[in-house]
């Protein structure tokens, strides 16, 4: 069993992507000086299979479960990864993102930022089926299996513009 930093970011929806753009800009700065390189800033809204796709490779999708997904439940297509009719549960995709992706001395990529999801899912004839629990807010989970005190920094300057909203951290004794 390893060890593992997980963040939860989040912004109300009444912070635009463009003040999300400028604040990720300012953290990538300090990246760099932290010596990550290559970084980038991006945008992107995840509208074609193609661009979920990419979206699939930068995060998972947030986990949702519910007893409305249980059974013969036909969603329409472009909404989520890995529906689960037995348990309950899929991966829903985001609709937009704003994202910073860092790369460390090994080439490893890490990826902060924030993303926009669905309010709920849609069935076969375009009615909303399933809620996604999410609400209408910019929100962003992952984490990194590693003690590199710079990951630490990087979340330290989300939560100084307030963004984080949750953050456990197993490499520090409790």
């Amino acid at each position: 069993m390893g060890l593992t930093y997980h963040f939860t970011f989040s912004a109300p929806a009444t912070v635009t992507a463009d003040e999300l753009l400028n604040f990720l800009r300012k953290v990538e700065k300090d990246a760099k000086k932290m010596g990550f390189r290559p970084t980038t800033v991006l945008e992107a809204e995840f509208d074609t299979p193609e661009r979920r796709e990419f979206a699939r490779r930068l995060m998972t999708g947030h986990r949702l479960e519910s007893e409305k997904l249980k059974g013969v439940v036909v969603l329409r297509e472009g909404q989520v990864w890995s529906h689960n009719p037995v348990h309950g549960d899929c991966r829903v995709i985001p609709e937009r993102g704003v994202v910073l992706v860092v790369t460390d001395e090994h080439g490893c990529e890490t990826v902060f930022g924030f993303l926009k999801y669905p309010g709920a899912l849609k069935d076969l004839n375009g009615r909303y089926a399933v809620p996604t629990g999410i609400g209408d807010r910019w929100i962003f989970r992952d984490f990194v299996d590693s003690p590199d005190a710079r990951f630490r920094k990087i979340v330290k300057r989300f939560a100084d513009a307030g963004y984080v909203e949750a953050e456990r951290d197993e490499f520090v004794a409790a």
